[in-house]
């Protein structure tokens, strides 16, 4: 069992949940929300903040700044307290109620956008804010997870290792789609280390990332109104997306066996679960799907009767299997 000192250290997660006994195919869900951070996002902040330190933007009157729809504020905010530092994280309507009022609770400043940009959504919004921010307080560092090498590479040291480790014989790897550093990071580790692994992208219907049409979404996480920089179609096996009506199925279900998931999760099983009826109907791949968070933030809309109803309609509320949008 490990010790830390400060929260920000607790950064391993071999923790798995084998969901064959409810989904039928041999899936592994590797639970990444047990840290303070509450998320797998907590890694990126550590690794982020550590190359600012390194590189020394860090002054003694600097202020963190980053654009983020939830997890990825939480694991600043968390990092942030730990170290003593300010942070100032712009976020956008979609995000949780419960995710802001948790990065209040930290000490973070918290400012939410407006509209969306007309072209680009709530995402270029939320970094034309960032842009304009720094342009008038020189105080600001932005990290910047969009384009920030740090990014990838905790998933590259820490994530894709552990899996390799626990899953020598790994088949399939699925993997969510947000700013694309988990994709990044897993796909290059096992690409450099030789092991026949084929990884899937999961992204929502109305992202971006993997060339769909922009749409509004409800759920925040995964997808993205701007392509990410960091996104090589190149490192993907296969490509799938996912509505958030499958998002919010697989969610409840789930739930429903005491897996109380976030919306990033219910949208890489969802999509995990179509890709392997599909080219696994036998049920013989070993496969791992990475889970970025737990549920309770989402209490109040994905795991909320009226909310579910009022944007996604009655039908929603019976658990089924979910759709697959394959490129």
């Amino acid at each position: 069992m490990p010790i830390i000192s400060a929260p920000h250290e607790l950064l391993e997660s071999d923790i798995y949940a084998d969901l064959q006994p409810l989904l039928g195919h041999c899936l592994c869900m590797k639970c990444e929300g047990f840290n303070f951070g509450g998320s797998v996002k907590l890694r990126v902040a550590v690794f982020m903040v550590a190359a600012a330190e390194r590189d020394g933007l860090l002054g003694p009157d600097s202020i963190l700044l980053e654009s983020s729809s939830g997890n990825l504020g939480i694991a600043l905010s968390v990092v942030a307290a730990s170290k003593g530092l300010r942070f100032t994280c712009v976020t956008d309507p979609r995000c949780n109620r419960a995710t802001v009022r948790l990065m209040r609770a930290l000490g973070t400043e918290v400012v939410v956008v407006g509209e969306p940009h007309p072209e680009g959504g709530f995402l270029r919004e939320r970094l034309d804010r960032v842009r304009g921010m720094c342009a008038a307080d020189d105080r600001l560092v932005w990290l910047n997870q969009y384009v920030n090498e740090a990014n990838w590479m905790a998933h590259y040291e820490i994530t894709a290792a552990e899996i390799s480790k626990q899953f020598p014989d790994l088949d399939v790897l699925f993997v969510g789609a947000g700013t694309c550093g988990t994709i990044t990071g897993c796909a290059r580790y096992f690409r450099e280390n030789g092991a026949p692994v084929r990884i899937i992208g999961v992204d929502a219907v109305g992202s971006v990332i993997f060339g769909g049409r922009p749409a509004p979404r409800l759920i925040p996480g995964l997808g993205a109104s701007v392509p990410p920089p960091l996104f090589d179609s190149s490192l993907l096996d296969d490509m799938i997306r996912v509505c958030e009506t499958d998002t919010v199925r697989m969610c409840r279900l789930l739930s429903s066996h005491g897996y109380l998931v976030g919306g990033s999760t219910g949208t890489v099983v969802s999509g995990a679960i179509s890709w392997l009826d599909r080219h696994d109907p036998n049920q013989r791949l070993r496969s791992v799907a990475i889970a970025p968070d737990l549920g309770e933030r989402y209490v109040d809309t994905i795991y909320d009767d009226p909310w579910v109803i009022d944007n996604f309609g009655p039908d929603v509320l019976r658990p089924a299997r979910p759709n697959v949008h394959m490129r």
